[in-house]
């Protein structure tokens, strides 16, 4: 696979007239950012699906070569390379690595954009366009299937798709979808119809909240928590009812246009509220505050939605980073346990966000935390990576959980669903009770305990 080097002028920049020719696979700004990297390879260590097989392709380093070699003209687009691109968790820990700031993150999404629109199967096509144009845009179908969702999990089924899988009657593969799919909360998180929730006492901020499309159905008490934890210490708290799915999925999957939408409808959303008037806009799930804070790259060239988006994405904020940015007001109360602490990879990595969790978990009386090795390490969820790509996800799983057994805790903390639904199944596969929890179930947990009145 022989590829014609560019001519690179100072700091790298590359144009469209300077390259060897690209093929309409990435755009000018993409390919610029492609050809920062030098094949140093820092990044292997890090890379999770590299780390467990060992082959150049599946490293960021390889993928980067592959892409390029596409664009330029220079590869054809064959299974094995669909395949070694899909393969990435996207858990942008090469970008930390790297020497050169690759965005790898930006890369690997533009990418998949083009595999989706010239590339995919029909099956693909189809999938993609239920799940990213029909279903995520839209709450009460999201609900609904999360009804029927819930139903499922509560009957008998599940017993006997697992008893005919393991007769081979069923797929197994089936088995193990059915097992990684998150059990949904007895009921869904509610936004109010008042679209606010007023602080508790004295107001000290006005924040925004993304409720999210998953959190609401699988983590619902998180939800509440995390409102319960922002009142207490001072903040109205606005959950507009218009906004949607944060895109982040559709991105991972290659629909740049299905992201886009939703970018747009929850500017719309929030500023129908005035963005003057909030000083952050909140998210406690890892993975949608990455993808929310590149609401100003994603929208760049529209020209009714840059500036706006750009606003928008300036006052994202974990809910952790926002909590040791302004401070704890709330009294606090005795958690007796000890924790360790996952970095979710779109914290860490996609918004640089590491001390801010720690911090809090420090400011709860009673909670001892015991470092993992490693924490930066992907668990192996990526969305729903573990659904499409199960068998290197339990490989990078299985790579956690030995730094998670080793620390001897009962509980470990992080602060994305997926991360959550991923180490619970950890755990239970090696006979522990599942103990994963949100960081802001901590804090409320500690705050309830100050003051066992509240509801």
């Amino acid at each position: 696979m022989a590829v014609t080097e560019p001519t690179i002028t100072t700091q790298h920049h590359v144009t469209v007239a300077e390259s060897p020719g690209l093929q309409g696979f990435l755009s000018e700004r993409d390919y610029e950012a492609l050809v920062k990297c030098v094949h140093c390879g820092l990044c292997l260590n890090e890379c999770p699906t590299y780390r467990a097989n060992g082959l150049e392709p599946d490293s960021p380093r390889g993928r980067l070569y592959l892409i390029r070699a596409v664009s330029e003209g220079t590869l054809p687009v064959t299974d094995d390379v669909v395949d070694h691109l899909q393969k990435c968790l996207v858990c942008r820990a090469c970008e930390t690595a790297c020497p050169s700031n690759v965005q790898f993150g930006q890369v690997m999404e533009a990418a998949r954009h083009e595999l989706l629109e010239r590339h995919a199967t029909p099956k693909r096509r189809f999938l993609s366009w239920l799940a990213f144009r029909q279903l995520f845009p839209y709450p009460s179908r999201l609900r609904l299937v999360g009804t029927m969702l819930r139903v499922y999990q509560r009957s008998p089924l599940p017993f006997i798709t697992d008893l005919l899988a393991r007769a081979r009657i069923l797929p197994a593969r089936l088995s193990v979808m059915e097992k990684m799919a998150p059990r949904l909360s007895n009921r869904f998180f509610e936004i109010p119809r008042t679209q606010m929730v007023p602080a508790r006492g004295e107001r000290r901020h006005s924040v925004g909240m993304i409720a999210g499309c998953i959190m609401p159905l699988a983590f619902a008490e998180t939800n509440d928590a995390t409102v319960r934890v922002l009142t207490a210490n001072g903040c109205d708290v606005i959950l507009p009812a218009a906004q949607r799915c944060c895109g982040a999925l559709a991105a991972h999957s290659g629909d740049a246009d299905a992201t886009a939408d939703l970018a747009r409808a929850n500017i719309d959303a929030f500023e129908a509220f005035g963005m003057d008037r909030l000083e952050s806009i909140v998210i406690n799930a890892a993975g949608c505050g990455a993808q929310l804070k590149a609401y100003d790259h994603l929208l760049q060239d529209d020209p009714r939605y840059a500036e706006r988006a750009r606003r928008f994405a300036s006052k994202v904020e974990d809910v952790s980073e926002f909590l040791a940015r302004t401070g704890l007001s709330a009294p606090m109360g005795e958690v007796r346990r000890t924790v360790t602490y996952q970095d979710a990879c779109h914290l860490a990595h996609g918004q640089k966000v590491r001390s801010q969790p720690r911090e809090l978990l420090h400011a709860i009386p009673g909670l001892e935390l015991v470092e993992m090795r490693d924490s930066q390490r992907c668990c192996g969820s990526a969305g729903i990576y573990n659904i499409v790509q199960p068998e290197m996800s339990m490989d990078v799983l299985e790579a956690k959980m030995e730094n998670v057994l080793a620390t001897g805790t009962d509980c470990v903390v992080a602060a994305n669903p997926g991360c959550l639904l991923q180490l619970n199944l950890g755990l239970k596969q090696h006979g522990r009770e599942p103990r994963a929890v949100h960081i802001v179930d901590l804090l409320d947990e500690s705050i309830r305990a100050a003051t066992p009145s509240r509801p």
